[in-house]
């Protein structure tokens, strides 16, 4: 087994879970994904492809994933 491959491995694991904390990554694409936006959670829906939530009122509210990208989002809830 090669060690320096799992080595070098690691630090690309780490790049790719920074990237989609800052938002600047690609959104995740496995039904029942959960990010955050604006102090709110998302979840995917798998068979329509949107993300839904709710709005500052609690009110559900739907996103593409292109409007989700422009909002901003991170795979934590930002505090």
């Amino acid at each position: 087994m090669n060690t320096s491959a799992e080595v070098e491995s690691e630090p690309a694991k780490r790049r790719v879970a920074r990237a989609g904390s800052s938002g600047a990554g690609t959104l995740p694409t496995t039904p029942c994904s959960v990010v955050w936006s604006k102090g709110h959670a998302y979840v995917l829906e798998g068979f329509r492809g949107r993300w839904v939530g709710v709005d500052d009122r609690g009110r559900p509210q739907a996103l593409s994933g292109d409007e989700l990208q422009r909002r901003g989002w991170s795979r934590t809830r930002a505090s």
